[in-house]
């Protein structure tokens, strides 16, 4: 089964005006272009392009032909400001707050809702371009040094420091204590006190408070890991894992669900307890995830059901459900059958045979998922 499909970029205030049209080389519509989604996710599904089903969305399109929808969901993602301060929940803790939500009457699409369906939604992000992210939390001797050389700069930070030192700093931060407000101000207030000794922690500061003055994830971004990838490097963000993308262009590759759980730097729904409930705080002392060479690819495996592989050339790929996005022109051979893509052209593909792409870029998606 191979599946032409196509859709548009989602319109989010963070998104950039370039990065996406750029890169998929079509005309900027002139809004925020920040994602662009390849799969059957009822929020955004793909619509089908040619063969019987033209003209379908990618789900009805795979239950007319007898088939497994996928769980996962293939992204680009162009952000040109920082996005919200956020944590995703594990399978069961889904399950748990989407029955309770629904059994106390929420609607699944009301704006105060925070499980929208009962999956977990693991991330993988691959950067195409320079990308800016936060993400996991950083050894608690780096941030108390970063916070002791805030308190001498600022005395308005001494509160911070300490509590960083005794524990508990995320959720104490996240309270709206008024020492918490009096930091936040001290933070845009000496931005250039504090670049002249703690430059990468500035540079967050700037980029945070420019977007989301006076909110108290601004601070919470200093106990996470800054990290600036470079093309082809990639972040691994499982359930618990608190992070925030700064800026940068990336491939996003994930479970298909709509549940974040937000702490700030938002105009959205912000769920401080379910977040703490859900947060992981352990160090994590390189989130990075490497990549695998393979013949014409690099494979991305994180511990989660699905695997993203760059292509770069003539690749052999497994048997299975996938998602192929096509940034040059693609020749695909799937169940003794060649089918070409042009650049920006995407097929889902559901194969009992191993089936080749041939390209010098390309995305393929797997979904190891089984029944």
């Amino acid at each position: 089964m191979f599946v032409p499909i196509t859709n548009e970029p989602r319109d989010y205030a963070w998104g950039s005006s370039s990065l996406l049209a750029e890169y998929l080389g079509h005309a900027p519509s002139g809004a925020p272009e920040a994602e662009l989604w390849f799969g059957a996710h009822p929020g955004c599904p793909s619509r089908v392009t040619g063969g019987a089903h033209a003209g379908l969305d990618l789900e009805a399109a795979i239950a007319a032909e007898g088939g497994r929808q996928p769980r996962m969901l293939l992204k680009v993602l162009a952000a040109a400001e920082p996005l919200s301060l956020q944590a995703h929940p594990d399978a069961p803790r889904a399950r748990a707050g989407f029955d309770r939500e629904d059994a106390e009457g929420i609607p699944r699409d009301a704006p105060h809702r925070s499980y929208r369906d009962p999956f977990a939604k693991p991330e993988l992000v691959v950067a195409v371009t320079p990308f800016e992210a936060l993400s996991g939390f950083r050894p608690v001797a780096d941030a108390e040094r970063a916070f002791d050389a805030l308190a001498g700069i600022d005395e308005r930070f001494a509160p911070v420091a300490d509590r960083v030192r005794a524990g508990g700093a995320l959720a104490w931060l996240l309270s709206g204590a008024p020492e918490v407000a009096g930091a936040v101000r001290a933070a845009a207030e000496r931005l250039d006190d504090i670049a002249e000794s703690l430059p990468v922690e500035a540079d967050t500061i700037r980029r945070l408070a420019e977007v989301h003055p006076g909110d108290p994830g601004i601070l919470v971004a200093l106990l996470l890991h800054r990290l600036s990838l470079k093309p082809g490097e990639a972040l691994y963000l499982p359930a618990g894992n608190m992070h925030a993308y700064l800026e940068g262009l990336g491939i996003e590759l994930m479970g298909p669900s709509d549940n974040v759980l937000r702490g700030g730097l938002t105009p959205k729904h912000v769920d401080v307890p379910e977040l703490l409930a859900v947060v992981d705080t352990s160090v994590n002392t390189d989130p990075r995830l490497p990549a695998e060479a393979l013949d014409g690819a690099f494979a991305y495996r994180p511990p989660a059901p699905f695997e993203l592989r760059r292509i770069v050339g003539r690749h052999a790929a497994p048997a299975g459900r996938a998602v192929l996005l096509a940034v040059a022109p693609a020749v695909v051979e799937v169940d003794g059958t060649g089918h070409r893509l042009a650049a920006a052209e995407a097929a889902w593909i559901d194969t009992d045979a191993p089936f080749s792409v041939d390209s010098s870029e390309a995305w393929l998606a797997l979904d190891l998922d089984t029944p």
